[in-house]
């Protein structure tokens, strides 16, 4: 699919900076969990319930998104709550998740999450910038195809190596970590992975394998494009791995349809075992 060049060199990167405030904005002004929970009785796109904060934080990124259509801009946009939204071409699309982790943000729990891509075709690999915010830790990371990643503003380090212990991967983010999914996949847990952490966002998650905090990641269950569009190309332009099991080279669509398990790893070994965890899940 033909780009289109005028909405690739928006300044993507100055519009998600200020929907990111946008969203420490809202939650500001609902600090407490009794506000947070709020629904305003409608389902997004995805399906969920719409939360108060969730529109809030939404409207705030379509401000950005017509402040870029009015300049000049083209491009139709994916959003967990409002769905596909048309402004004007459908040659690039931007896939947005304005709050990821909005159960932590209900509770209270600090890793809260924008996730913004911005794609020239329909499959994660046409994704062409990818920002990552973690409002918790100020953490931001900032991917561009075939550039490289700016983590905090400044290209980030060379991420040390893999790490194990007792030849398994010594820490990896689990995600979809309901119980009746982690239950299959345990022995799968036992032999590949030393510990586990969740972060209760894919979009954060993804981050910190771009810093090898963890040593990979994985989703037990099927994963909306709106959560790792972005967080998929910090990784790969990190130096590290991603898959999406059932879709070959990076094939999965950027639509609001949760097709399958993702998988990220610093090393192809570390994707093939955890990559195991979930072959055939969801056939």
């Amino acid at each position: 699919m033909a780009s289109s060049p005028a909405a690739l060199q928006a300044d993507w990167l100055g519009a998600c900076r200020r929907a990111t405030q946008g969203l420490r904005d809202v939650l500001v002004a609902h600090p407490t969990s009794h506000e947070r929970v709020e629904e305003t009785g409608e389902r997004g796109g995805g399906g969920d319930q719409t939360l108060v904060i969730d529109q809030a934080a939404e409207d705030g990124v379509f401000r950005e998104l017509e402040r870029l259509h009015d300049g000049g801009a083209r491009f139709c946009a994916v959003s967990e709550e409002r769905g596909v939204v048309d402004f004007g071409s459908d040659d690039v699309t931007v896939v947005i998740d304005p709050i990821d982790g909005s159960m932590n943000a209900k509770r209270g729990i600090p890793h809260v999450g924008i996730s913004i891509a911005v794609a020239d075709g329909t499959t994660m690999a046409d994704v062409a910038f990818g920002y990552v915010a973690d409002l918790g830790t100020d953490d931001e990371w900032v991917a561009r195809r075939g550039e490289g990643v700016l983590h905090n503003g400044k290209p980030a380090s060379e991420p040390p190596p893999e790490r194990r212990k007792e030849g398994r991967l010594e820490l990896v983010a689990i995600e979809s970590a309901d119980p009746q999914w982690i239950a299959p996949a345990i022995e799968g847990l036992q032999e590949h992975v030393h510990r586990l952490r969740a972060f209760g966002s894919i979009a954060i998650s993804l981050g910190q394998v771009a810093c090898a905090r963890v040593d990979g990641m994985v989703t037990l269950w099927r994963t909306r494009a709106v959560d790792c569009a972005a967080g998929q190309l910090v990784v790969r332009e990190s130096g590290g791995f991603v898959a999406f099991p059932g879709f070959p080279e990076l094939s999965s669509p950027l639509d609001l349809e949760p097709h399958g398990p993702l998988v990220a790893a610093r090393t192809e070994r570390g994707l093939d075992e955890l990559s195991s965890l979930v072959d055939g899940r969801l056939a």
